[in-house]
């Protein structure tokens, strides 16, 4: 692979990852600020991050495999399944983490899913538990503790229904993740979480309609924010990532993605001025050490890479 090739992959992925981070940071600007509900954001966001999903892949890739991957009775029924509780789930339960606490403690909580998977795995016996496993979720257990403690056994640091939440954010994109491989493997990571998007943004609008908002009362600047969430920590995120899975292993884009919560938490203290103690930091350090750890852990080399948030 090329020098300028590299450089491009990594360009791509350290945007995309600074992008999803700052981009749960700008939603809680919006619902603390602006009085955004959470069912209307993950309702547009869907919806307008799907359909420009499937533009890029329509003017960039095989576009025969929008419209083929309904075809397939099986396909499309799994489709529906990791539509409503892989994506639709994982995108409400993140949010409403957010909305209860920060951006930095929802996506941290949110990065436990790996050790969740882990779990999954040893019980249904697909893998034996190693060294390596017992200090990823140690590391995952302690960090989360500091986290939501900051170091003091009497009293949380974060609200209870931000911590539930995001506990839930990580069991749901531990099942996304799962889930994802088989369709990803028939299909390009485009056409399947766009049209996931899609399904998912249109299901929860049944229950709030996205055009029920006062879009002539919205200040510009909360417009710009929800542009920013949309289309920048969304659709450009995304894409991004998967692009530079063109000059980048797997294992080399996984592992500069957590900068996502390195981001989600420097914007939430520096520009929320939310209040982060020392063991918090102690922590936050353990988490991303954790995805640092299994980022690096060896893996086949044609392992086919999971769907991104």
């Amino acid at each position: 692979m090329d020098r300028p090739a590299r450089r491009r992959g990594l360009f791509l992925v350290i945007t995309g990852a600074v992008l999803w981070g700052i981009s749960g940071t700008v939603a809680k600007k919006l619902f603390q600020d602006y009085a955004i509900e959470v069912d209307w954001l993950v309702t547009t966001r869907l919806l307008v991050a799907g359909i420009l999903l499937l533009a890029v892949q329509f003017c960039t890739k095989d576009r025969s495999q929008i419209i083929r991957v309904w075809k397939n009775r099986s396909v499309a029924l799994k489709l529906v399944i990791f539509a409503i509780f892989g994506t639709l789930a994982v995108q409400y339960t993140y949010m409403a983490s957010i909305q209860h606490g920060n951006a930095a403690v929802a996506t941290l909580l949110q990065y436990l899913a790996p050790v969740m998977i882990i779990a999954y795995l040893i019980l249904r016996k697909q893998t034996v538990l190693t060294r390596q496993d017992l200090v990823t979720v140690s590391l995952a257990l302690v960090g989360c503790f500091l986290l939501l403690t900051n170091g003091s056994i009497s009293q949380l640091s974060v609200p209870m229904p931000a911590i539930v939440w995001g506990i839930l954010s990580g069991v749901t994109l531990a099942f996304y993740t799962v889930y994802a491989v088989p369709l990803l493997k028939q299909y390009d990571s485009l056409v399947i979480v766009g049209w996931a998007m899609i399904i998912g943004g249109a299901a929860l609008s049944l229950i709030h309609p996205p055009w029920q908002a006062d879009f002539a009362g919205m200040p510009l600047v909360a417009c710009l924010y929800l542009v920013f969430v949309i289309v920048f920590g969304t659709m450009l995120a995304f894409w991004f990532y998967i692009e530079s899975l063109q000059s980048l292993s797997p294992k080399e884009s996984s592992l500069v993605g957590s900068l996502e919560p390195l981001a989600a938490v420097l914007t939430t203290v520096l520009w929320l001025k939310e209040p982060f103690g020392y063991f918090q930091w102690i922590g936050t350090s353990c988490i991303i050490g954790m995805i640092l750890l299994l980022a690096l852990k060896k893996a086949p080399s044609k392992q086919k890479t999971s769907a991104a948030v």
